[in-house]
């Protein structure tokens, strides 16, 4: 009997189970599911912790890690070599998103430049951000008032890597300096350009970036007076003819107190672009597409430099083709 009644009351219970479940009351809401799978991480890797790059890949990075239970995706931000090292380390799968130059981004799909003959085929694009400046910033007792004045002095062109090496390696094909014979460059990081300009141990040094920059205005702060030094129309004529990815631009004066010039600096310039690879999941670039692009406002505040952002200009100068994730979201609000 004891064996009949043992498994009949366990059929009872289990039923009356059931009946409790089916009996919520009516109109009572489900709480919602936790999206199924395994928290995804992703890096993106920016550039040095003073520039622009780095703040602005913090603040992707806030925007899904704030939501990384509804998304499953949490992001996290590494500081880099810059924009050379970014690319190649999307291409090695050591990071999944980047902040690239856009000249450097033309130059590594095609094959170009530190990628001579290697093209990174698996390289796509998300969007643009702020306009960069080839900045070139020196003593004034250095009497470095032109690019052709750099010859003879000490100057750092940016470390291996970085693409303010790259636009000064161009600027000088330009202008018909060869670095390697008519100065002794020097290739050391911007963060630590500002500190040795002050204690005499530079005449000059390149920067690529938006303004204002933190690099910059330590620069300027020192006691050894500086100044920008422009580069002449007919090298940015020059560099704009022969590069799609180079622009004509001006070098604000206002945000740096104490700077020798008065008036806006002309310089070239080239965009800070995100760039993933073609592996990267589909829906993970959508996500995050998605989230900068409904969350500009954010980013306009986070820096002077990004104020210009539009979700049109944040098209431009994308030579690498857009992931699909990113071109999903584009074509879902009209902007392709």
């Amino acid at each position: 009997m004891k064996r009949l009644l043992i498994p009949l009351l366990s059929l009872l219970l289990l039923i009356g189970c059931q009946s409790d479940k089916g009996s919520a009351p009516e109109g009572a809401k489900e709480a919602p599911a936790r999206p199924s799978g395994a928290m995804r991480f992703v890096t993106i890797g920016t550039g040095g912790v003073t520039g622009v790059y780095y703040p602005v890949g913090g603040a992707i990075g806030k925007l899904i890690n704030d939501k990384r239970d509804q998304y499953n995706l949490r992001i996290s931000v590494e500081s880099t070599g810059g924009s050379v090292f970014n690319i190649n380390a999307l291409m090695n799968g050591d990071i999944e998103l980047g902040v690239v130059q856009s000249d450097l981004q033309h130059q590594a799909f095609q094959g170009q430049g530190e990628w001579e003959g290697r093209p990174q085929a698996k390289l796509r694009s998300l969007f643009a951000l702020h306009p960069e400046a080839v900045t070139i910033l020196a003593a004034v007792d250095s009497n470095i008032e032109s690019v052709a004045d750099l010859a003879g002095k000490v100057v750092n062109i940016g470390a291996p890597g970085t693409g303010q090496r790259v636009n000064a390696l161009d600027l000088f094909a330009a202008a018909g300096i060869d670095p390697t014979r008519d100065l002794r460059a020097e290739g050391i990081r911007p963060a630590e350009s500002a500190g040795m300009l002050q204690d005499g141990r530079i005449d000059a040094f390149f920067y690529t970036v938006g303004h204002p920059n933190g690099s910059v205005k330590e620069a300027v702060a020192g006691t050894r007076k500086v100044r920008f030094v422009p580069v002449a129309a007919e090298l940015i004529d020059k560099l704009v003819s022969q590069q799609p990815y180079y622009a004509p631009a001006l070098i604000p004066v206002a945000p740096y107190p104490g700077v020798a010039n008065s008036e806006p600096v002309p310089t070239f310039g080239v965009k800070a672009t995100i760039c993933t690879s073609a592996d990267v999941p589909e829906d993970v670039v959508y996500t995050i597409t998605r989230e900068v692009f409904e969350n500009l406002e954010s980013l306009r505040v986070l820096h002077p430099a990004l104020e210009v952002l539009t979700a049109q200009n944040m098209l431009e100068g994308l030579a690498a083709p857009l992931h699909p994730g990113a071109e999903r979201y584009f074509r879902e609000k009209g902007l392709l």
